[in-house]
């Protein structure tokens, strides 16, 4: 084949002719060379062997195709004749290149042949005609290949891309132009833009404003509307474009669609309005007017309503089936752009019972409501609403823990599709404002009722205070603050938790809790701290007072007891220095009676003790409110409670997130570390029931140590724990230093259980002045 390449270049009619020789590789680059072939080169120092042919003939550059399909044998020869040089001395001559490929047989790769032939004479005149027409040709490929690029690009586009003229009649659009407004090429090409732009007009004398100042048109929003009429927000850029014809200009408008982004802000809004709204009012009929104008103005809706079943909402409605519920229009807001007088007029006169119009369905399903144009579905208002030119409609109850207290409704000028994501966001905003309604409810409840005991108060000498579910103080009387010291400044910005006594803190915020859940207390003590730090003890009675079932306020009254306490205290270290007296006197145990109480020591052989502590409350209640704690941790200790009463246990105390039970005491019994290992497997399912029916990840993380104990009939009676010794402590520290979700136990523990409980041995643990003790992991009744 490469022979025959050369029989049809040596044979022409120029033979015997004179060829210089060039060998380049796949890459282009120069193999070898003949001595004469650099006086054709555009740039002779470029031709060296390693270089790329390219820098030396330039004629190559664009070819890279043509060269690639000889090396693959796809084409036998190419011919570039007629190539142009000038040399050193400003003298032109020509030449013609052959490409031709060349087999190596021993090297894997081919490579490229160009022999080069000075045609100076005969080709000076064909060269200039072949040079100007490949270069035509060059010109008209990259065109060719632009205009595909082009067309591809713009067809890809996601933003819509239209082309009129200058009078606005649309000659070209793109695939995504049809996909946002809904026409087919045919519908659009040939007629006005006017067609999907709302008021085209306006939009002509935004550009010509652009054009005269000279300034690029872009992001020019602009209300559209779809083949189904509906609307749309579109950001436009435009730029004008010399037409093809000369004098008259094309105009290339490039939308993009921004509703969805549009609605998004709106709805940022209005929750943003509602939010400050609530939080700056300060009764309910001052808010309401404002929510519905905030709505609408924020949404872009035309009027709003509130309908409620009494003459204004000051109390609440309680859902019932045989409640024969009448609602009423009490507040309207409506924008200038509508003229509603007449709607408005028979929205006051007009009642709706539960079901019935867009009201009455939204309060009988305590659920909102879409309707794509009211003139469907509400009878008694549809004329006028259709006369006021209102079409779409929403509204959306006002709840408060399912309690329903209003409605709101919400027209508009456009029929518009459900909007769901719209109807959720109303459904939270309903929420809000019905947790605000029921705080004023509350609050206007607590003033009225605090009102009636505040002049009683003021004039009794003993310390009457009332606070908050989160211990926030709302009253004290004169002889709170003339014994504590604090002025109404320094008590308004007060916890009653900052003023309790570090000794008396935990138990008094148990106690603070167990009230607001329910429980009523005995006579409490406690001791508060001045303002120049003394201690204050106190005694008295708290209760809390509840509206609507929701704890409002814990009231307080105290007896200062501060000077019984001292005198109590120097009584009994005048006790205990005439015992040690008597001690030393008499060889005999001589001890002597309290006036109060006698003391007598009894001897209880065993008892068992279990320590509980649910892993994780802490972190959870530091986030919580007070009413929220209580609620969450009421469900776990009745539980509790119920265990501690099947097993006949002795529930001891409860702290914060601890429960402690003992078995044994006060009466004794043989089976105590049985009956505690019971409750404490029954303990572990309680939880996991709890946690599976309230959504929590609760563990918890139990110690039981068997132990003697001896303790007065005084201490039995006052359970204080804290003074019986080393069964508890030891209790308590196989608790600590426990295993979430495990129950801990200890040797002596173990010695009487392993007979009928599984328990595996965990090893040893280090107890504070008891040194290493061995534990177990007790796993299941046997």
């Amino acid at each position: 084949m490469k022979y025959q390449v050369l029989e049809r270049i040596f044979n022409k009619p120029s033979f015997p002719r004179k060829f210089e020789r060039l060998e380049i590789d796949h890459n282009f680059h120069i193999l070898d060379n003949s001595e004469q072939v650099h006086k054709f080169a555009e740039r002779p120092e470029e031709v060296i062997q390693g270089k790329d042919i390219r820098l030396s003939f330039p004629e190559f550059i664009g070819m890279e195709d043509i060269l690639v399909s000889i090396l693959k044998g796809e084409q036998e020869l190419f011919e570039l004749p007629g190539i142009k040089r000038c040399s050193n001395s400003n003298y032109e001559i020509y030449i013609d290149i052959y490409i031709i490929s060349e087999q190596v047989e021993f090297k894997l790769a081919n490579r490229l042949l160009i022999l080069i032939e000075e045609v100076t004479d005969r080709l000076a005149f064909e060269q200039k005609i072949a040079q100007k027409y490949h270069e035509a040709s060059l010109l008209s490929s990259t065109l060719i290949a632009y205009k595909n690029y082009m067309e591809q690009v713009i067809g890809s586009m996601a933003d819509a891309l239209l082309v009129t003229s200058n009078s606005g009649k649309i000659k070209k659009i793109n695939t995504a132009t049809k996909k946002i407004f809904g026409f087919s090429e045919a519908e659009l090409i040939g007629h006005s833009i006017s067609l999907i732009i709302d008021d085209y007009t306006l939009f002509q004398n935004i550009l010509k404003k652009y054009s005269l100042s000279q300034q690029k048109s872009s992001n020019i929003e602009v209300v559209c509307r779809t083949k189904k009429r509906e609307k749309l927000l579109i950001a436009f850029s435009c730029s004008v474009v010399p037409n093809h014809i000369g004098s008259l200009e094309d105009i290339v408008y490039i939308g993009r669609d921004i509703t969805a982004r549009q609605r998004r802000e709106q709805r940022i809004c209005a929750q943003y309005a509602i939010t400050r709204i609530l939080s700056e009012s300060q009764s309910i009929k001052e808010a309401m007017p404002k929510i519905l104008q905030a709505i609408c103005q924020t949404i872009g809706w035309d009027l709003g309503e509130l309908w409620t079943p009494n003459e204004y909402i000051t109390r609440s409605i309680k859902r019932d089936s045989n409640n024969n519920i009448v609602l009423r229009c009490v507040e309207i807001w409506s924008s200038r752009v509508v003229s509603v007088r007449e709607f408005k007029a028979i929205t006051w006169q007009t009642t709706y019972k539960a079901g019935v119009g867009l009201p009455g369905r939204i309060w009988a399903r305590s659920s909102p409501l879409w309707l794509k144009d009211i003139a469907d579905d509400d009878s008694q208002r549809s004329q006028s609403a259709s006369t006021a030119g209102l079409h779409a409609a929403f509204g959306f109850p006002i709840l408060d823990d399912r309690e329903i207290l209003g409605v709101m409704v919400f027209f508009n000028q456009e029929v518009q599709q459900k909007d769901i994501d719209l109807l959720q966001m109303m459904v939270s905003i309903g929420n809000q404002i019905g947790h605000f309604i029921k705080c004023k409810q509350t609050e206007a409840a607590l003033v009225e009722s605090e009102e009636r005991y505040r002049d009683l108060f003021e004039n009794v000498n003993d310390l009457i205070q009332s606070v908050n579910a989160y211990g926030r103080f709302l009253y004290v009387n004169k002889a709170w603050q003339k014994t504590l010291g604090y002025s109404e400044a320094e008590i308004a910005n007060m916890n009653l938790f900052d003023i309790i006594h570090p000794d008396f803190h935990q138990r008094s915020r148990q106690k603070f809790y167990s009230v607001m859940s329910g429980e009523k207390l005995a006579q409490v003590q406690t001791a508060f701290m001045t303002k120049n730090g003394q201690t204050i003890y106190l005694e008295g009675n708290i209760n809390c007072k509840f509206v609507e079932g929701k704890p409002v306020a814990i009231r307080g009254i105290f007896r200062n007891i501060t000077q019984r306490i001292l005198a109590q205290e120097a009584l009994y270290n005048q006790k205990e220095q005439t015992e040690r007296l008597l001690s030393n006197i008499s060889p005999v145990d001589i001890s002597i009676p309290s006036q109060e109480t006698t003391e007598i020591s009894k001897d209880f052989a065993y008892v068992t003790v279990l320590f509980a502590d649910i892993i994780g409350l802490s972190e959870i209640a530091a986030s919580m409110s007070a009413m929220q704690l209580v609620s969450l941790l009421n469900p776990i200790f009745s539980a509790f409670d119920r265990l501690s009463e099947r097993y006949s246990l002795q529930k001891i105390q409860t702290i914060n997130d601890a429960y402690i039970v003992m078995a044994g005491l006060p009466i004794p019994r043989t089976d105590h570390a049985q009956a505690i290992a019971h409750m404490a497997l029954d303990m572990q399912t309680a939880i996991a029931l709890f946690n599976s029916e309230h959504q929590q990840n609760f563990q918890i993380r139990i110690g039981i140590h068997s132990g003697p104990l001896i303790v007065s009939m005084m201490h039995i009676q006052k359970f204080n724990y804290n003074r019986w010794g080393e069964t508890v402590n030891l209790a308590s520290y196989m608790e600590l230093q426990g295993i979430p979700g495990q129950i801990q136990v200890s040797q002596t523990a173990y010695e009487s259980l392993y007979n009928d409980f599984f328990l595996e041995k965990r090893g040893e643990i280090e107890v504070p002045g008891k040194g290493n003790m061995m534990t177990y992991l007790l796993k299941a009744r046997k």
